[in-house]
């Protein structure tokens, strides 16, 4: 049976989307994308300036990607649903990450906000994919509203701490008949492998790549972990056992 992941009617091969901010310079974010494979490309619309090209973030995404316009800035419902229409209307399709923060020091979601965002840009047409805190109940209310997929963070964004919220965002795998996509706080490909393994349908990654010593490379390297955690969630990883199972019989031992 096919593997398929299909968001918003489009149907991926890529389960790694990878977000444009913090790439030191931006000419980089090309080789990129290629080195990862992603095909779901984030980009802030605020660092999106026709104007002039060498930051214009948008020119630097290649024209084969999806690029998703985030709401970064947002404080509050109102703020993102207009960023979105701003985004859709310079072009930038239907795609969009609503981002609602209004806490300053953890950047954490405001999850009420974020429902309100999604239920609005849902009924425009909007393929919304919310970022959010993981909480099964507001997670339950983003599909009422018309999310296409739901973002629960990992840890806190930007913070490279790994799955912190391993065992919310597992129930939410469980219980959301949406796609659920890990973003936020993933620092190494082997807490991406290990979402994926859980069965996430996709993971988000930006400070990890933007941040490493060759950022193609460490680009490369979330590609293929997330491609083989996929893989071993299809496969079916054994139980766990608290003691230890020989994997050869314990009798039958030749006797002189």
């Amino acid at each position: 049976m096919a593997d398929v992941f299909k968001i918003g009617g489009r149907e991926l091969t890529s389960r790694l989307f990878l977000g444009t901010g913090k790439f030191s310079p931006n000419k980089l974010i090309p080789e990129v994308v290629r080195s990862s494979g992603a095909q779901v490309v984030t980009v802030a619309l605020r660092r999106v300036d026709p104007g002039y090209e060498e930051e214009n973030i948008a020119s630097f995404v290649p024209g084969d990607c999806i690029m998703m316009p985030n709401t970064s800035g947002a404080r509050n419902a109102g703020e993102a649903v207009r960023i979105a229409r701003l985004a859709r209307a310079a072009g930038y399709g239907d795609w969009v990450k609503i981002e609602v923060v209004t806490d300053n020091r953890y950047l954490l979601p405001d999850n009420l906000e974020t429902i309100k965002a999604t239920e609005i840009l849902a009924a425009e047409g909007f393929v919304v994919l919310p970022y959010m805190s993981p909480d099964l109940a507001a997670a339950k209310r983003l599909v009422e509203a018309g999310a296409a997929a739901v973002m629960p963070l990992g840890a806190p964004i930007g913070s490279n701490r790994g799955l912190r919220t391993r065992e919310l965002v597992r129930i939410m795998i469980e219980e959301i008949p949406l796609p659920v996509i890990v973003d936020a706080g993933i620092g190494r490909p082997s807490e991406a492998s290990e979402a994926m393994e859980m069965g996430a349908a996709a993971v988000l990654v930006n400070t990890a790549v933007a941040t490493a010593g060759d950022p193609v490379a460490m680009a490369r390297a979330f590609g293929l972990a997330v491609r083989a955690g996929r893989m071993a969630y299809l496969a079916g990883p054994g139980a766990t056992r608290q003691y230890a199972s020989a994997s050869s019989p314990l009798t039958g031992f030749l006797i002189d």
